[in-house]
């Protein structure tokens, strides 16, 4: 029972990193029309010779998952904090690459921080 228990916080944790990793991978060709309508509308923007550059900024604190208060003001934080940028280079209307900024520092992975920022591109993607 334990094992299992513990198998799956591992698989859980391990969901949270994994989203943003593969969004860098799966938004590639994904048309400009299809990202903002999945990911919003975009917090900064950049035109380039080639292309255009978006940004969108998850700045709000992601919290990691451990957070433990006791009395006489005593706090643990073990998972982390993290905020994420997300940039994303568009050639010819189109995502051409995918990028991650900011300090995401959770115990569930790196970009954490950036999971709220590509579900639902992942999602959408993974549906159609």
């Amino acid at each position: 029972m334990i094992r299992s228990v513990s198998l799956l916080a591992i698989l859980l944790l391990s969901a949270c990193s994994t989203v943003p990793t593969r969004a860098r991978h799966d938004l590639i060709g994904l048309p400009r029309a299809d990202l903002i309508a999945c990911a919003g509308v975009p917090d900064n923007r950049e035109l380039l010779p080639d292309g255009e550059v978006l940004e969108w900024r998850q700045d709000q604190q992601v919290e990691g998952p451990l957070n433990i208060k006791t009395p006489f003001s005593l706090e643990l934080d073990i998972g982390g904090r993290g905020t994420c940028h997300l940039v994303a280079r568009l050639q010819q209307g189109r995502v051409a690459q995918i990028e991650y900024t900011g300090p995401s520092a959770t115990l569930t992975g790196p970009y954490a921080a950036c999971r709220p920022l590509v579900l639902a591109c992942e999602r959408w993607i993974s549906h159609k």
